[in-house]
């Protein structure tokens, strides 16, 4: 093969769409030719204000589908024409979290398109551990480069112990806030959203939430009242100031609090008021492969229709312009950037069944 085209980050705010050759994958790992990658937060803020994650030069992208293109040594299982979803998360596999299934928390997870080349070209190669076959999910592959972002969503709600016939808040209904919203009220919990966006809260009632609440109104506190809810969890999405006193305002005691927007600066915590309310308090960090990928992918095959979250395509070199930088300046319309290596100009996404 010929080389193909990447976005490689070299550093802050010089990400440049360029050739590169074509990789060969390795014993246990697989070359997939790249049919869609999503764009997220994280990818944003490694291009624009700082690099935690990203080793550069380094191809981005870690929400990709595509097709088996070969194999290398030791490989079982996967074969050229199969459609993959990649968990990008590396883990080792030995060390005491991996052991215990929690392969999100390996002592040297690395992922790709941060620490190794991502999905944001036209090839990429990935461990075959972190490769499902979706080829039977029937699915096309535009809705199934939503998989990663979905299974976050997942792993969310999982961690928060959220049921049926409990009633839960998300605040922030942006990418992530979006797709907890659907793994929440899959579990058959009323859900309340809230955000400023009105489109986004109407999005998040068609695609399952009971009620939205827009910011600046009437009090987080009040609507719970209103609607007669009272809530079970509390999901921060919006990693904001107000978003976390509007929450610690609404809670009652006994509430499970789940930070899952990154809270800048140093937020001031009343701990002992948070100790007598007896709050439960769960982290979360991206997804564990095994378990959440299957959920995330089943979640996309109950509806025929995502054009909400991704409505369009995007070609690989208006990455930057089109993607990224929105993202960065908060002025995004898409709630999920989706990228195509392979097109020329934006293209409509394609949804539903292949």
């Amino acid at each position: 093969m010929t080389g193909m085209l990447a976005a490689v980050l070299h550093g802050v705010g010089d990400l440049r769409v360029e050739t590169r050759p074509v990789p060969d994958p390795g014993p246990g790992e697989v070359l997939v030719r790249i049919d869609a990658c999503g764009v997220c937060g994280s990818d944003a803020t490694e291009f624009g204000r700082n690099l935690v994650l990203a080793d550069p030069p380094v191809t981005l992208g870690h929400e990709f589908v595509g097709t088996v293109h070969s194999v290398g040594e030791g490989v079982d299982g996967l074969s050229a024409g199969a459609v993959v979803v990649c968990g990008a998360g590396i883990a080792c596999g030995r060390c005491k979290p991996c052991r215990e299934g929690r392969t999100n928390l390996c002592r040297s997870y690395t992922t790709i398109g941060f620490h190794h080349d991502g999905g944001l070209a036209g090839y990429v190669v990935a461990p075959a551990g972190i490769l499902l076959d979706v080829t039977d999910a029937g699915l096309t592959t535009d809705t199934l480069a939503l998989t990663q972002p979905m299974a976050i969503g997942v792993h969310a709600v999982r961690r928060s112990g959220l049921r049926a016939g409990q009633d839960a808040v998300v605040i922030g209904a942006g990418g992530i806030g979006t797709f907890i919203t659907i793994a929440a009220a899959a579990t058959g919990a009323r859900v309340l959203v809230v955000d400023p966006n009105q489109d986004r809260l109407d999005l998040a009632q068609e695609l399952g939430a009971s009620a939205g609440l827009r910011t600046g109104g009437a009090s987080l506190s009040d609507t719970l009242a209103e609607l007669g809810m009272d809530a079970d969890v509390f999901f921060e999405v919006s990693g904001s100031a107000s978003g976390l006193t509007a929450l610690l305002d609404a809670a009652r005691p006994g509430s499970t609090i789940v930070p899952v927007g990154i809270q800048r600066g140093e937020p001031a915590l009343a701990l002992g008021s948070w100790t007598l309310r007896e709050y439960t308090i769960i982290g979360t960090v991206a997804h564990v492969f095994a378990s959440d990928f299957p959920e995330a992918v089943r979640l996309l095959g109950t509806r025929e229709d995502w054009s909400g979250i991704a409505g369009d395509v995007i070609p690989l070199a208006d990455v930057a312009d089109l993607a990224l930088t929105p993202l960065l300046e908060g002025r995004s319309t898409r709630i999920k950037s989706l990228v195509d290596p392979w097109a020329t100009s934006v293209r409509p996404a394609r949804h539903g069944r292949r």
